[in-house]
C-alpha cells in the first residue's frame, strides 16, 4: 500500500563526490524513539543531490543544492523547512541535519547501504527465464516483464501465476524497502512445478505508458491484458493470479468476472476501502508509537491523505471489493498477517469467510506475527521493514505452492 503514515516526509536521491565526482554516502538520522536510514547521491559535476529514507521506500527526489564542492555540502528541501550542511573528512561526512526546529549531527559514511536478504535467489538459475512483452491495446500500452519456467521444464502444461503488484509505482520484482518478494516467490514457484510472469507496472523500469494518474481499473485492464497474454501462449495448464495489497484486490475483480482458473490475494483489501483506510492511519500510527487515535471517520482520512488532490486515491477510496466476492467461483487462496497495519486482517477475513462459497479449495487463512511484507515483525511497524532479513515468510511460500499444485 503507499505510505500513508510517515515520521519524515521526504524523498531523495544524491550521486555523490569526490575524487570520482559522484558517490553515495548513508546515515542514521535520529528523531526520537524512530531511527531512518538516510541515503545521499552526489554528482559534484552536475551540481546534483538526491535523498533516499530507506525505512519508507522513499527515493529519487532532487534536494536544492546550496554548496557543493569535493570537501563540502549544503543541500536543503526548502518546502519541509529541511536543511543538511557536512563537511567531508575521509570517508566520512562530518554533518548537521536540521528541520524546522529540530536539529541533529548526522554523519554519513561513503558508500550504499547494504543488505543481507538470505532469501534472494542467485544466477545461474536452475530454471529458465525470458524477458517477454504483452499489450494492454485499449491503452495503448506495452508492458515488459519476466516469464520464468519450473525447474526441468520440458512443455508439459504446467500452472502458471501473473504476480500484480501493490499501489505505488514498482518494478516486476514488486521492490519495497531493499527486498524484492515477487523475485523470492518466482524463484520458489518455480522450485515447485509452476511458472510466473511478473511485470513492471506501466511507467516504471521499461514498460510503457505513465503511472501518474492511473488508477485501480487501470492497473486491472494491463493485468486481465497479462492473463490473455499466458492464455494465448496455450502452455499452461490453469492461468492464476498472486496479488499482493492492492494487486490482491484486484485478483478478486478479475476473479468475479471469470477471467482466471484461481487466485492467491496476498493481503488484499476485500472490504469498503474508505473505512479501512481509517483503520490503516491509526494502526500505522499505533505501529510506530501512538498512543491516540489520528483519524476518527472517513471524512479525517480523507483530510489527513489529501484525497481530493490525488486521482488513484479518490478512485480507491471509492472502492467496496465485498459484492466482488459473492461473484467468484474460481479457487482462491486468501492469507493476511495478523499484524498487518496496512489492510487488517480483523476487517477482511470475516467478508472472505461469509460471502467466498464454501468449496474445499477455498482458504482464507491468518498467519501470526507477519506483516503486511509477509515478515515477522512483531508489531508490524512498516518502518522495520528494510532491516529485517526476512523478506517473505517460508511458511506462506510453501502453502501457497502446495496449493497450487492440489488444484
Amino acid at each position: 500500500m503507499k505510505k500513508l503514515f510517515t515520521i519524515l516526509a521526504v524523498i531523495c536521491s544524491i550521486n555523490g563526490f569526490a575524487q570520482t565526482n559522484t558517490a553515495t554516502w548513508h546515515g542514521v538520522l535520529k528523531i526520537a524513539a524512530q531511527e531512518l536510514t538516510l541515503q545521499l547521491h552526489v554528482d559534484e559535476a552536475k551540481k546534483e543531490v538526491l535523498l533516499d529514507v530507506l525505512e519508507q521506500g522513499a527515493e529519487g527526489q532532487a534536494m536544492e543544492v546550496v554548496h557543493l564542492t569535493s570537501d563540502s555540502i549544503h543541500v536543503t528541501i526548502p518546502n519541509l523547512m529541511l536543511n543538511y550542511q557536512g563537511k567531508v573528512v575521509g570517508d566520512s561526512i562530518l554533518g548537521t541535519f536540521r528541520q524546522g526546529m529540530f536539529k541533529t549531527s548526522l554523519n554519513m559514511a561513503r558508500g550504499e547501504v547494504k543488505y543481507n536478504r538470505p532469501q534472494e535467489p542467485t544466477k545461474p538459475y536452475p530454471y529458465q527465464t525470458m524477458e517477454v512483452m504483452f499489450s494492454n491495446k485499449e491503452a495503448g500500452i506495452t508492458l515488459f516483464g519476466t516469464l520464468t519456467l519450473p525447474v526441468d521444464y520440458k512443455g508439459k502444461r504446467v500452472p502458471v501465476v501473473l504476480m500484480v503488484t501493490g499501489s505505488g509505482p514498482q518494478n516486476r520484482d514488486e521492490e519495497l524497502f531493499g527486498h524484492k518478494p515477487f523475485l523470492v516467490i518466482a524463484d520458489r514457484l518455480a522450485r515447485n512445478g509452476i511458472a510466473s510472469l511478473r511485470y513492471d507496472d506501466r511507467g516504471v523500469g521499461v514498460s510503457d505508458g505513465t503511472f501518474e494518474n492511473a488508477t485501480t481499473d487501470d492497473f486491472k485492464a494491463d493485468a486481465q491484458a497479462g492473463v490473455a497474454y499466458l492464455r494465448n501462449l496455450k502452455m499452461f495448464s490453469k492461468v492464476g493470479i498472486l496479488g499482493h495489497s492492492e494487486g490482491g484486490t484486484i485478483a478478486y475483480m478479475l476473479a468475479s468476472e471469470r477471467k482466471t482458473d484461481f487466485i492467491v490475494s496476498l493481503a488484499g483489501p476485500a472490504c469498503r476501502i474508505d473505512t479501512m483506510m481509517v483503520e490503516q492511519i491509526n494502526g500505522l500510527a499505533s505501529s510506530q508509537g501512538a498512543t491516540t487515535k489520528v483519524v476518527q471517520s472517513v471524512a479525517d482520512a480523507k483530510r489527513v491523505l489529501k484525497v481530493d488532490n490525488n486521482v488513484w486515491l479518490r478512485h480507491f477510496f471509492e472502492l467496496d471489493i465485498t459484492p466482488y466476492i459473492s461473484k467468484i467461483s474460481c479457487p482462491v487462496l486468501s492469507v493476511y498477517g495478523d499484524v498487518d497495519r496496512n489492510v487488517p486482517a480483523s476487517m477482511n477475513v470475516p467478508i472472505l469467510r461469509q460471502n467466498l462459497s464454501p468449496k474445499k479449495h477455498n482458504i482464507t487463512k491468518v498467519y501470526p506475527g507477519l506483516s503486511h511484507m509477509f515478515q515477522h515483525n512483531a508489531t508490524g511497524n512498516p518502518m522495520k521493514t528494510m532491516k529485517i532479513e526476512e523478506t517473505f515468510s517460508e511458511e506462506v511460500l510453501k502453502d501457497i505452492y502446495t496449493w497450487i499444485n492440489s488444484l
